[in-house]
């Protein structure tokens, strides 16, 4: 292929990709993926002299959302330019004041603060205007909503969720996001605020547009760090000096290189911008190390959304220290472009160190085929084509695989709550017929006999997961609303759900409206104005789909939502967590303040119970120890557990839960 040719191909595929990247949020190609032929772009348009019109190094690439309003910025939203080489960096600073600041991952936000107070937010959009989302900005958790300086004030940032919001946020959803950007991308774009609140959103500054007369950039940055403000973390010393200091493991957020940025405001000014980025900053990313091993197959799963997600099996190759055979591939479109086939020689690394993906395909000899029926039921599947992304389908409605990640989420901590039921058993039990509905799940007893017989499941174990079960008939409305896989209800928006029945008599009449008893018109456009019907477009945050969601839901499974109640004892209030005490409580604010939690608990009856405390009173739950963290609980305060080593290391005091319980004022009075 010649040159130019190559460029063209190059210049649509970036197109492609960021439209996927940029208004989808579902990226086609893996960063590094993207990196390359950015670079590779680059460079022929460089021996070449010929760059076409809307290429990506021209220009910065980015999409407004339909449904958002919009708004030009101040001065365009140029990129940064980029390097693998730590010698670009040094002739760029060379005999320059500079420092080295993280380049974060999330999504780019612009917010404007007058007399004091938040105005308005802004994506970044196309680079030149950007999209309205003012409402979902107030819910970011350290956003100021007011602040001491008076004048006009705009700052750039980025909006983000750190890895250990991500890891805690994900360890709770069906469904999880693939990365932390994706997470904070939907959230601060989304309509319903709630997601935006829920998602444990931050704001990271890394730019003042407005001149405030200081114009040492630092300074400035420590100004805005009193105005109340998160600044992005920097360093000042050598290129050397910073890499070494600024390392991705060494901060919560994700980050996918460092930003070397000119000091002076002046000086960065004079410098100008081409139309794709500013002269004063330049970006090194960071050095993903790739590693050949040879691809074997690709593993299709069947989600509770008949969604059939593909998954790389190639032979086992230690990166950084750990053993990894696996890999996400992400859709039919990735496999494409990859054109894989068993026994190819396969580039792999871990995306930010982290995330194990696939590079490249140094043979490409793209036998691979989709399976063109379900992996589970062997119903056909078929392919979608949404957003510009290939993706593939279960078409049976009552695929095992779909039931089997229900059932899975129906017993979850966040549902019906049944200790001693793995994805494992569960397929176990629906394979021998035990389970063949939600409600079988209550008459597990009748094969007890059975049950001792299976895999790990002796007659102890077996008491216990059938005494679980017993005590999950008794729950509240929200966790069983939680529990039933309804599409857009998580456990937030189920409380939501919960507060708008108001009482069990409305919810099961609702319900039954549904069933096929009733003669009623069920042309969905029309079932609002029944008066056991609820417009969920008046529940705050709720959209239109997710009206028509929960509707939907309640038209296809209404029988078996009843055949469940009877089995079930469901009220409308919260279910007191704290393992059968009865506490005295006073209100304490821990706003500002950090917690993570080990080791086993003694007052309260899981951790979830603590979080929920902690969240109550304004705090914050990190999975992790990081230098951001506050406290640890740990009732074994000498445990020589990593999480203690590196709270110790790093100076953060150790707490009980009798401890966290006297902050907070918490009197536990069953105790004599």
């Amino acid at each position: 292929m010649d040159k130019l040719n190559r460029i063209k191909e190059l210049t649509e595929k970036l197109h492609k990709a960021s439209i996927a990247y940029y208004q989808y949020d579902n990226p086609i190609y893996t960063d590094k993926h993207y990196d390359d032929m950015y670079d590779e772009l680059e460079q022929l348009e460089k021996e070449t002299n010929i760059v076409l019109a809307g290429s990506p190094t021209q220009k910065v690439q980015g999409f407004i959302l339909k449904g958002l309003e919009k708004q030009k910025h101040s001065k365009p939203m140029l990129s940064a330019a980029k390097t693998k080489d730590t010698k670009e960096i040094e002739s760029f600073v060379k005999g320059k004041d500079f420092y080295c600041s993280y380049k974060l991952d999330g999504l780019t936000l612009v917010v404007i603060f007058e007399n004091g107070e938040l105005q308005m937010a802004l994506t970044r959009g196309s680079g030149e205007e950007g999209e309205i989302v003012t409402e979902a900005a107030k819910m970011i958790s350290n956003l100021p909503k007011k602040i001491s300086y008076k004048d006009r004030l705009e700052l750039r940032g980025e909006c983000l969720v750190s890895w250990s919001s991500f890891n805690y946020i994900n360890e709770r959803l069906s469904e999880t996001f693939s990365h932390p950007r994706n997470m904070a991308a939907g959230g601060i774009r989304n309509l319903d605020t709630n997601i935006a609140r829920d998602r444990m959103l931050e704001f990271v500054v890394f730019e003042c547009v407005t001149d405030i007369g200081i114009d040492n950039k630092l300074d400035v940055l420590n100004k805005l760090d009193e105005f109340g403000f998160t600044t992005v973390p920097r360093c000042v010393g050598s290129v050397e000096d910073s890499v070494e200091a600024m390392q991705p493991e060494f901060t919560d957020y994700p980050c996918d290189g460092l930003i070397f940025e000119i000091n002076s405001r002046k000086l960065s000014e004079s410098l100008g911008a081409t139309s794709h980025h500013e002269c004063c900053r330049i970006a090194l990313k960071h050095q993903d190390e790739t590693y050949e091993t040879v691809f074997r197959d690709i593993e299709w799963n069947t989600t509770r959304s008949g969604l059939v997600n593909p998954t790389a099996i190639f032979d086992t190759v230690n990166i950084q220290g750990s053993d990894v055979s696996r890999a996400t591939l992400h859709n039919l479109s990735y496999i494409e472009e990859l054109e894989l086939g068993a026994g190819d020689v396969i580039e792999v690394y871990k995306s930010n160190m982290i995330i194990p993906k696939v590079h490249d395909n140094l043979t490409r000899s793209n036998t691979w085929s989709y399976p063109k029926y379900c992996p589970c039921c062997d119903y056909p599947t078929e392919v979608h084509n949404e957003n510009g992304s290939k993706t593939l389908h279960c078409t049976n409605p009552n695929c095992s695989a779909k039931f089997i990640s229900k059932l899975t989420n129906f017993v979850s901590k966040n549902g019906m709550n049944i200790v001693g039921l793995s994805e494992n058993t569960l397929e176990l039990l629906v394979e021998r017929e035990f389970i063949k509905s939600f409600k079988d799940l209550y008459h597990l007893s009748d094969y007890k006999a059975e049950l001792s017989t299976l895999p790990k499941m002796g007659a102890k174990s077996v008491a216990k997961l059938l005494q679980s079960i017993e005590n999950s008939r008794k729950t509240t409305l929200d966790k069983f609303l939680t529990s039933l896989s309804i599409p857009s209800i998580g456990k937030s928006n189920a409380k939501l759900m919960m507060k708008k029945f108001g009482d069990m008599e409305f919810f099961k009449k609702y319900v039954y409206y549904f069933t096929e008893d009733t003669d009623k018109n069920m042309d969905e456009h029309e079932l609002i104005s029944y008066e056991y019907l609820v417009d969920w477009t008046t529940v705050d945050g709720f959209e239109e789909k997710t009206h028509k969601a929960i509707t939907h839901y309640f038209m296809e499974n209404a029988d078996m939502v009843l055949e469940l109640l009877e089995e079930l004892e469901v009220k409308i209030e919260e279910i007191n967590e704290y393992n059968g005490r009865n506490f005295a409580i006073d209100s304490v604010d821990l706003q500002g303040k950090t917690f993570c939690i080990t080791g086993k608990l003694e007052r309260y009856a899981n951790r979830d119970a603590l979080v929920s405390e902690i969240e109550a009173r304004n705090g914050k739950y990190l999975s992790g120890v990081s230098s951001k963290l506050n406290y640890l609980i740990n009732n074994d305060k000498t445990s020589t557990s990593g999480k203690n080593k590196k709270a110790m290391d790093l100076g953060i005091e150790i707490i009980s839960e009798a401890d966290f319980m006297q902050m907070c004022h918490i009197v536990d009075i069953s105790i004599d």
